[in-house]
């Protein structure tokens, strides 16, 4: 993947409230992003706005994280998403706290299905699984790395049930939207103040 076409996508990327508001537009026309325009893609999407609002209000970002924040270079993050992607709506409002955090990072969001060529260049273990950080550094000449679609203690409950396919997949996604919700961000942090503290370490 050319550097310069991460770029171009950053800079026609949309801020966070940017994204809310074009999904909030879609929704009340009954529509939701993507080609799938399915009745249950849009109940999901409806859903997930009402889980990007509980994690506007719950997600909290403490002072060893600003901490980090505060000590690092500068840092973009690209962000491929969609609105009817359940991980998508428990980690924005995550992404959004630290980018508010800090002085040294700024965000764009773009969606998955308009950025084949970026997804493809970003899979994890083979799928266009979302949302995806792609880190660029402060000049945008580096990718720095990239993280997604969701943190370990969450990926945990998905491969269990893999593990099991009687198991219905509702039943997966209640228990992993269960523990998005009583985690309130803190497992996402927790990893991305880790792979920041990296780069730090080595750059410095």
């Amino acid at each position: 993947m050319e550097i310069e076409r991460l770029v171009e996508a950053f800079k026609s990327g949309q801020t966070y409230d940017e994204y809310r508001a074009m999904l909030d537009e879609l929704l009340a026309d009954g529509k939701t992003t993507g080609p799938d325009q399915s009745e249950s893609m849009i109940n999901y999407a409806s859903l997930n706005n009402k889980r990007m609002d509980r994690g506007d209000k719950t997600v909290k970002v403490d002072d060893s994280t600003r901490e980090v924040l505060g000590s690092i270079s500068g840092e973009n993050w690209l962000v491929l998403t969609e609105g009817w992607c359940g991980d998508a709506s428990q980690i924005l409002p995550t992404l959004s706290k630290l980018e508010n955090a800090s002085d040294n990072i700024e965000m764009r969001l773009i969606l998955r299905d308009e950025n084949p060529d970026i997804m493809d260049a970003f899979l994890t273990n083979g799928t266009r699984s979302i949302p995806k950080i792609i880190r660029l550094n402060e000049d945008f000449t580096e990718v720095l790395g990239s993280w997604g679609p969701r943190p370990a203690a969450m990926q945990a409950l998905v491969d269990e049930w893999k593990k099991t396919p009687e198991v219905p997949k509702s039943e997966m996604y209640t228990k992993v939207h269960g523990a998005y919700a009583k985690d309130r961000g803190k497992q996402t942090i927790a990893e991305i103040v880790n792979f920041l503290e990296q780069t730090h370490i080595q750059t410095v």
